[in-house]
């Protein structure tokens, strides 16, 4: 297809899909003439989740570029391509180093997930951003005296775990070559769709326990 017919099937504009290519998030097209380019199926893929980067996570474009990069890796296995991507994405601020409010945190994340049984998670330990992530989120409970038990993590986790089984289920809907690009597309578009579900989720079970009382 021609960069007209690229536009209108994936909604980009021209000139952004142009933008793109300049800025190395879409491979170039095969040179026909002088001045035109053809394009495929691969090109429209890449366009739906250069815009699930950029348009719905919000990333800068040297991010996504890393993010784009790691699901190009072929040294890699697709376990660790995936792996690489998503390691790639924003996932919040990092702990306060060397303290004690983050001692005990890191210390509740290796039982956590000692508790789960995700031993490749524990493998990985602080080299994880999520894992950073998670210890830095637990810090500011303790912090702020919100509860954080484990206890009460482990039925976040739990839940967690039975939405990773349905990320992966749906993301093997996909033909093999489009995996990779699917898995990232849909951690960044479904995680407001998980906040959102669980905010009428609370509204619901709010109106459960305390209509009328």
């Amino acid at each position: 297809m021609r960069l007209a017919e690229l536009s209108a099937r994936s909604g980009v504009p021209t000139a952004t899909i142009k933008y793109y290519l300049r800025e190395g998030l879409l491979p170039p097209g095969e040179r026909i003439t002088a001045t035109q380019a053809e394009y495929g199926e691969e090109h429209l893929r890449r366009l739906r989740l250069v815009r699930a980067l950029i348009q719905v996570g919000r990333m800068p474009v040297a991010t996504a570029r890393e993010v784009l990069a790691a699901t190009e890796d072929e040294a890699l296995d697709i376990s660790r391509r995936l792996g690489a991507a998503v390691w790639a994405l924003p996932h919040g601020p990092e702990p306060e180093p060397e303290t004690p409010a983050t001692t005990a945190a890191s210390e509740q994340v290796d039982a956590l997930l000692e508790r789960m049984g995700w031993e490749h998670c524990r493998a990985y330990g602080d080299t994880s951003p999520a894992y950073r992530a998670l210890v830095a989120a637990i810090a500011t409970l303790a912090r702020l005296g919100y509860p954080h038990e484990t206890e009460h993590l482990l039925l976040q986790a739990r839940a967690a775990d039975e939405l990773a089984v349905a990320d992966l289920d749906l993301v093997e809907t996909y033909p093999p070559e489009s995996r990779i690009e699917a898995a990232v597309a849909l951690t960044v578009l479904y995680e407001p769709v998980l906040q959102c579900l669980r905010r009428l989720a609370q509204t619901e079970e709010t109106h459960r326990r305390y209509d009328g009382t």
